[in-house]
Parts: C-alpha cells; sequence; structure tokens
C-alpha cells in the first residue's frame, strides 16, 4: 500500500534562510573589523538623530557623535574639533618668572588733567553761544566759561557806598592839586607830587571796586585735552569749590593697583594689563609708602592703549618679579575648570581622544598663565576650544 506523498516544508524554508543570509554574509566578507572594536562607541544620538527628517541643525546633530568615556577621557571625532575650532600646541619647560595678579583701575597721570572749580558763589554763564560738550578738545588757558558774581543786597550797598566815598576822596584830591597849580613856584614840589600820586591811588581803587561789584571772572582750561564732565547748565548759582568741568588728557593715563603683599613693589619687573578685551602696556611708575586699606597703592604707566580708556574703569594688572622656576607658559583660554572646581587642561592623547589633566597655574601675562605642575615636555595641550570640550557629556 502506497502512503501518500509528505510536503517538504522544513528543506524549503532552510532553503529560504540560506537565500535571505548569503547576501548579508557577502557584503561583510574580506573587511577588518579590528578598527571598529577598538573604535569607542558613540552615544545615541536622541530624538533627532532617529528621525532622519528632523529640522535639527547639522551643527547639533555633528556634535551629539562626541561622548564622554568611563575614564573621564572624551572621544571627540575629527569633525567634531573643526567644528569647535580645537587648536593644541606641544608642552615646552621652560625657566619662567612668578607673576602676580593685581585689581587695579584707571586714573589720571599727575600734571595730566584738571578740574575747573568756582572760586566763590556766583552765576555761570557760557563763554560762547552755548557751553562745551563731553569730548571737546580744550587748550591750557582756554576759557570755556564766565562766572558772575553773585552778591547779596548788603554786599552790594556796601560796595556802592565804598564807591561814592572813593568818588568823594577822588574830587577833593583833584581839587586840591588845582590849588597847588595856582600857587606853583610858592609850594614845594614834592607837596604838588604828593597830590598828585594820592588822586592816582583813589582812581585805581574806584576803578578795582567797580570791577570787583559786577565784572564775571573767566573759567580757563588749566591743561591741555578734553572734557571729562559738564557739571553745570546755563545760569546755575553755584556755591564756592564747586566742581563745573573736569579735563583729562586721555593720551597720558596710568593704572593704580593696591599690593597687600608690602614686599612686592621691589620685586616688580615689568607689568602687563587686560581692560575690555585688549591687553595693555605698563610701566612700572612707583609706589606710595602709605598704606589704604592696608595696602600700598602701586602706579603703572600705560605705555600702548589709553586712548581707548577711561578714567574708574577696572583692570587686571599683571606683574611680573624677580625669580624663575621650571614651567609651560600657555594662554589663559587653555585653563579650565571641572565639576570640582580644579583647574585643568584637555591633553591631546590620540587622533579622537583628549584627557584632563589637572595642573596648577600661576598669572604669567595678560593673557597668559605659568603651568607649574602636570604636564610633561612634548605633549600636545588644547589652547583654543578647551571650555567647549568639558561641555562635552
Amino acid at each position: 500500500m502506497l502512503r501518500p506523498a509528505q510536503p517538504r516544508l522544513p528543506f524549503i524554508t532552510l532553503f529560504l534562510v540560506l537565500a535571505t543570509a548569503l547576501p548579508l554574509a557577502h557584503a561583510h566578507g574580506g573587511e577588518d573589523h579590528a578598527h571598529e572594536q577598538s573604535k569607542p562607541t558613540a552615544p545615541a544620538a536622541g530624538p533627532a538623530a532617529a528621525r532622519p527628517d528632523s529640522a535639527a541643525p547639522a551643527g547639533a546633530a555633528s556634535l551629539e557623535a562626541s561622548a564622554r568615556l568611563p575614564d573621564g577621557s572624551l572621544f571627540v571625532p575629527k569633525h567634531v574639533q573643526r567644528l569647535l575650532a580645537v587648536r593644541t600646541q606641544p608642552v615646552a619647560i621652560a625657566p619662567l618668572s612668578a607673576g602676580v595678579e593685581l585689581n587695579g583701575r584707571v586714573v589720571v597721570e599727575p600734571g595730566s588733567g584738571g578740574r575747573i572749580q568756582a572760586t566763590q558763589p556766583g552765576t555761570v554763564v557760557p563763554a560762547g553761544k552755548a557751553f562745551p560738550v563731553l569730548g571737546q578738545k580744550v587748550r591750557k588757558g582756554e576759557v570755556v566759561a564766565w562766572l558772575k558774581p553773585a552778591a547779596s543786597s548788603l554786599e552790594r550797598g556796601d560796595r556802592l557806598a565804598q564807591q561814592a566815598e572813593l568818588g568823594a576822596q577822588v574830587a577833593l584830591a583833584e581839587r586840591r592839586i588845582a590849588r597847588l597849580e595856582q600857587l606853583e613856584g610858592s609850594v614845594p614840589a614834592k607837596e604838588m607830587e604828593s597830590a598828585r600820586v594820592e588822586v592816582r591811588a583813589l582812581k585805581q581803587r574806584q576803578a578795582a571796586l567797580a570791577a570787583s561789584l559786577d565784572a564775571p571772572q573767566p573759567l580757563a582750561a588749566p591743561v591741555d585735552g578734553v572734557l571729562s564732565a559738564v557739571e553745570v547748565v546755563a545760569g546755575e548759582v553755584v556755591d564756592a569749590k564747586a566742581l563745573l568741568f573736569e579735563v583729562v588728557d586721555p593720551t597720558r593715563l596710568a593704572v593704580e593697583a593696591p599690593a597687600y603683599d608690602l614686599a612686592l613693589p621691589a620685586k616688580v619687573v615689568s607689568a602687563e594689563g587686560q581692560a575690555g578685551g585688549s591687553v595693555l602696556k605698563l610701566q612700572p611708575a612707583g609706589a606710595g609708602r602709605l598704606l589704604r586699606e592696608q595696602a600700598l597703592p602701586m602706579r603703572f604707566r600705560v605705555l600702548d592703549g589709553a586712548a581707548a580708556l577711561a578714567v574708574g574703569q577696572p583692570v587686571k594688572v599683571t606683574v611680573r618679579t624677580r625669580g624663575e622656576a621650571p614651567g609651560a607658559a600657555l594662554p589663559t583660554a587653555a585653563l579650565t575648570r571641572n565639576g570640582a572646581g580644579e583647574s585643568i587642561v584637555w591633553v591631546h592623547a590620540d587622533p579622537e581622544r583628549f584627557e584632563p589633566r589637572r595642573v596648577r597655574g600661576e598669572p604669567l601675562g595678560a593673557d597668559s598663565v605659568a603651568v607649574r605642575e602636570g604636564l610633561k615636555p612634548g605633549e600636545r595641550v588644547v589652547t583654543s576650544g578647551a571650555a567647549l570640550l568639558s561641555q562635552v557629556r
């Protein structure tokens, strides 16, 4: 008895599985995967990468390819390094002078500025059609305004009475001279000369009193420079010693910084400053010997960049002192801080890997530091983009 033929489903299923797997095995055949196994796996790109048609910027999607590895180092692909503008430089250990950082401010150099104040109570009137404006250039001796004295009614009455009395004395003296001239030859010549001298003195007193009654006083610039303060309006009545104008020479400014180390002024070799993002060339100009809030005031003359400064502007001053110690000179931008607040730099260990390195740095210049510990000669340190690398998570 013949049995009916059974369907060969297991063999058909096995054939289909092999046919499906063969193209996949052929696509990867002969390739070396050793570099993929040693290469750190980047983290998942997140929602933006899961949706290729999303509107996420290309730069943001590229940055997500970076990763912080378990040992604290960073995996940053080459294209991400270009986006972050990462730049490195080799470490060179050399003797470097010690630096001290001070907080200073811009002041007027002695003899390069001055104030125009009222010498007595009065009314200020402009020298021309209007008062000069801020920033206007003035020359030494140039009249910028007039001060019309303000006298009370009693003072004005006393001066008018003195004028009347002097007028009477002048009239009597002139009549006396007229009589003496009629008796010329019979009176001594010295008596005639004495009467004439008396008349001249009385007239001078009368003119001086008349001029002091209503004559305005000129307010002139004490030095060459520009007006940095205008503290008056037309018709304002001011008191004596009131500040009306202030003149500053913008090309001659100085920086004053307090030094809490009393021995520091004797050890200063050179100095640099930083204000408003620009580096200033400073020259030490001495220090006082009178303590101000337990610190000695130090003066530095601004050699370059004074035109861009303003009086009272804060300046970070870095002074170099005598004595040298080994260290690596790096830009200030190379130093950043980790989560614990420690100073670190990023060392370029491999083409796509950066290691954090704790260092001890000291100020070297306005935009440079001296790293004393934590680096070895020849290592490449990130000098641009270090702050962006610290934000990789």
